[in-house]
């Protein structure tokens, strides 16, 4: 059994590092909130996002929501510094899983939107879940399957979505641009009835 030293002062404190539940602990609840701007959104949603991919190296259970979200941070700053606003996990075999800190799609040739199934592979997502039912509500098909970064490149249109983003048009993949390089129909459409449905489902 691993022992650890935590020291304060003068006081030296000697703890047991068995990595086992404790027992007897109280459950502790952690609330934070920041203010975003919808007009902010808006007009990056006029112009769209780029984004880039990155191998994925997380653990294999994605879909349990943990504060563990370090290769989720490195992500996110090298799309930063690559000029990009997101970044796509991306498995071995060439599919796409999801973003840094959101959801994947795109929009087939033929209208369709696609985005992975969310078994144990990416977080389920509640925007995610909620532009179900609007798409339901559009007429628009759904399906759940994995995509490569080629087929995005050559979509119609891509997009991602997250509680902060709802659905942000992805004109740019690595640089490749995407259909004409500027946000679709699709996924403006999205956008603008997404609230609507949002806010019933809730009532």
């Amino acid at each position: 059994m691993r022992q650890g030293t935590l020291e304060s002062g003068a006081a030296r404190t000697h703890i047991r590092l068995d990595f086992l539940f404790p027992k007897d602990t109280a459950p502790s609840l952690v609330v934070t909130a920041r203010k975003v701007d919808p007009a902010v959104g808006a007009k990056r949603a006029g112009t769209g996002i780029k984004v880039i991919t990155v191998p994925e190296n997380r653990w294999d259970r994605v879909d349990v929501k943990t504060v563990g979200l370090l290769p989720n941070v490195l992500a996110k700053q090298t799309a930063k510094g690559a000029g990009a606003q997101e970044a796509w996990f991306v498995d071995v075999d060439g599919t796409v899983k999801e973003g840094g800190s959101s959801n994947a799609w795109i929009v087939t040739k033929d209208g369709r939107l696609v985005t992975r199934p969310a078994e144990h592979g990416i977080l389920r997502g509640i925007t995610r879940m909620t532009l179900f039912e609007v798409a339901a509500k559009l007429g628009l098909v759904v399906e759940e399957r994995g995509f490569t970064v080629a087929e995005a490149k050559d979509a119609r249109e891509a997009f991602i979505s997250s509680a902060t983003t709802i659905a942000m048009p992805v004109v740019e993949i690595d640089g490749h641009t995407i259909a004409n390089g500027h946000p679709g129909s699709v996924v403006l459409s999205l956008r603008e009835a997404f609230f609507d449905v949002a806010e019933k489902s809730q009532a």
